[in-house]
């Protein structure tokens, strides 16, 4: 019986979201091989993540936020603020190590002040991160103004600029730690199981005893600290900041992260879902790079990518309902 239901459960696995998105990449793939010749070589394949690398690690916290039915749009400027806090602190005699510890506490204190009105208050997170969007900001303007800030010591553009192991950066050893870290957490602990309870409904988890408001708080504490970090990681890689560092950024994360599977409306996806999609999003861009089409083409590329991950699966989800004796969406999550 075990060996009939593998290929079922095989099967099942392709015919999912997860399985649609593994199928797209490996089409991408195979055209970037086909179309380029320089596509393999190990040194674009580490420049391909080096690119985005700050995006996609946020990218991950992300996910647990979108799937606890919250949202963070503050992560770009978070990033951004992390960036310049560090700038403004090294310029002004303090040492590198020293930066670092304040500017990973400035990104629990954006993410404290995030889930203190999200949790506390009460206020809805779209609004809230929307306003703290806005004031990190505005104060990372403050503090570097409209000048470059490049006086960084020669071990942090080393950690951002030079190969770790080998040619292999410490960004990307980074990225891989906290994707196994943050899978393990998401898909095989309490955590996890609070996170998507939390946002397939709140007042079911409130009655089961899920101090819901907690949870939130670490949530967006964790969100404001990997923020900061990746802000860190911006500055050391490109070795300058300027106020309008990482600016943007948060849609871009917030597209990889839709385009993985995970709900808007929170209660559903995975990390796995969230991989494949950054792989997708990255091969894309890498492949267009290579073969010479501009960067608004590429965004264009990627928005109708996103418009497709939100309409394909609502397309499917009909055909399952009609065919789950005909009931209509509606009276099938009344039953469940």
């Amino acid at each position: 019986m075990k060996n009939a239901g593998a290929p079922g459960k095989i099967l099942k696995r392709l015919k999912s979201w997860e399985g649609f998105l593994a199928l797209v990449l490996g089409i991408i793939f195979l055209a970037n091989v086909i179309l380029s010749p320089q596509y393999l070589s190990l040194l674009n394949q580490i420049n391909l993540f080096q690119l985005s690398i700050e995006k996609i690690i946020v990218a991950l916290v992300m996910t647990f936020i979108i799937i606890n039915a919250e949202i963070d749009l503050s992560v770009g400027s978070m990033m951004g603020l992390g960036a310049c806090v560090f700038g403004w602190l090294v310029q002004g005699g303090m040492g590198g190590g020293w930066a670092i510890l304040v500017v990973l506490l400035v990104g629990l204190a954006g993410g404290a002040l995030n889930g203190f009105f999200i949790t506390r208050i009460g206020l809805p997170s779209l609004v809230v991160t929307l306003a703290t969007l806005i004031g990190f900001r505005g104060l990372a303007r403050v503090l570097v103004e409209d000048r470059g800030i490049t006086d960084f010591p020669d071990w942090f553009d080393a950690l951002g600029q030079n190969g770790l192991i080998g040619p292999v950066p410490f960004a990307l050893i980074a990225f891989a730690v906290l994707f196994v870290l943050l899978f393990i957490v998401l898909q095989k602990s309490g955590f996890g199981r609070k996170t998507y309870v939390i946002g397939t409904n709140r007042d079911v988890a409130d009655y089961a005893g899920i101090d819901t408001a907690r949870h939130k708080m670490k949530l967006f504490l964790a969100s404001g600290l990997i923020s900061a970090f990746a802000g860190l990681l911006y500055a050391a890689r490109v070795g300058a900041v300027r106020g309008d560092v990482a600016l943007g950024f948060e849609l871009d994360i917030i597209t990889i992260v839709l385009l993985g599977g995970v709900s808007i409306y929170g209660g559903a996806g995975s990390l796995i879902g969230t991989l494949l999609a950054i792989l997708i999003v990255l091969n894309l861009r890498n492949g267009m790079a290579l073969i010479n089409i501009t960067g608004h083409i590429q965004t264009g590329v990627i928005g109708l990518l996103l418009i497709g991950s939100v309409l394909l699966p609502k397309l499917n989800l009909s055909t399952l309902f009609r065919k789950n004796k005909g009931q209509p969406p509606e009276q099938k999550e009344e039953s469940a």
